[in-house]
């Protein structure tokens, strides 16, 4: 989890998980800190995937043949606690 502090406190609108991605929530990544080292964990462990990590509303997307189970384990080795994949 963050130590930065530099946690935002302004609301913004949810982003849907984009289509064909597999989109999870993190409820302990809270700010851009955070959100860049779900993303960086996920595409340097997973070459060719594409990440959109959104503190705001706690949302990853990822897209490029990546499985939620493979993904869980990333976000969980960098410090954070992946939820159930999201279903659209």
């Amino acid at each position: 989890m963050c130590s930065c502090q530099q946690h935002s406190q302004a609301a913004a609108t949810a982003a849907a998980p984009a289509e064909g991605a597999v989109s999870f929530r993190v409820e302990d990544m809270t700010c851009g800190h955070c959100a860049g080292t779900v993303k960086t964990a996920i595409e340097s462990k997973l070459p060719g995937t594409s990440v959109d990590a959104d503190p705001a509303s706690k949302l990853v997307s990822v897209r490029g043949g990546a499985d939620f189970a493979a993904l869980s384990a990333i976000v969980t080795a960098a410090g954070y606690t992946p939820s159930a994949q999201l279903t659209r």
